[in-house]
């Protein structure tokens, strides 16, 4: 009787399948990381473009609201012609000339010399970047209202105005009216913001993010003055 002998067999991978395996896994988790990575630099860079334009509506904010009550129990605007030009601007009122409060003397009402009342914006050039910066002469001194700044444009009207802001310009355009010469007639100010995001790469590599630039501008209207043709 004759009998065959049959031989058992393991199952599995050969040493270039699993090459093969092995470089097909590489290619795919390069491909996830750069993704991954691209998006946190987009990420990255849509934090930074929010933090920038919330600083400065911010600033535009504290600025308008400080700008429309220059002048109070003044005779006149408000507004220091000598030290104020297209990119800086001092006020000063004397906000505190109805306050009875007892911690305030009757020599702080009649005097523009506290905190608040005497207040200079302008533009601060720093390392690699601008800040908006407000100097309190009777008060806090200087502070930071918002950084990354491009530049700030502020202009003097004797009445309201109308005009054009491009989106990616650097100040407003088309405006209706000149702008006074005497900056003590001023009766309405126009201040345009131009924030600027340097391009981060280089163009047609991966992740790269283009230069991005918007203008934000801030209407103010000096509550203490006379407003004709409003």
């Amino acid at each position: 009787m004759s009998s065959s002998n049959k031989q058992a067999t393991n199952g599995g991978f050969s040493l270039v399948e699993l090459l093969i395996a092995m470089a097909i896994t590489m290619a795919l988790m390069t491909a996830a990381s750069t993704l991954l990575a691209n998006a946190l630099r987009v990420r990255s860079r849509e934090n930074q473009k929010s933090d920038a334009l919330a600083d400065t509506q911010r600033a535009l904010n504290i600025m308008s609201r400080e700008i429309a009550n220059a002048g109070f129990n003044l005779s006149g605007n408000g507004i220091v012609a000598a030290d104020s030009t297209a990119n800086r601007l001092r006020i000063r009122g004397n906000l505190n000339r109805f306050d009875y409060d007892l911690s305030v003397t009757s020599t702080s009402r009649e005097s523009v010399q506290d905190s608040g009342e005497d207040i200079t914006y302008f533009i601060n050039q720093a390392d690699n970047t601008k800040y908006l910066a407000r100097h309190d002469l009777y008060g806090t001194g200087s502070t930071v209202l918002a950084n990354r700044i491009d530049s700030m444009n502020i202009h003097y009207f004797d009445q309201k105005v109308t005009y054009t802001a491009l989106p990616g310009g650097d100040d407003i355009t088309s405006v209706s009216a000149l702008e006074v010469t005497d900056k003590t007639t001023a009766n309405y100010i126009v201040i345009a913001v131009s924030v600027t995001l340097d391009a981060v790469g280089t163009p047609g590599s991966p992740g790269y993010q283009p230069p991005y630039s918007v203008l934000l501008c801030s209407d103010i209207t000096l509550r203490n003055t006379e407003l004709w043709g409003y």
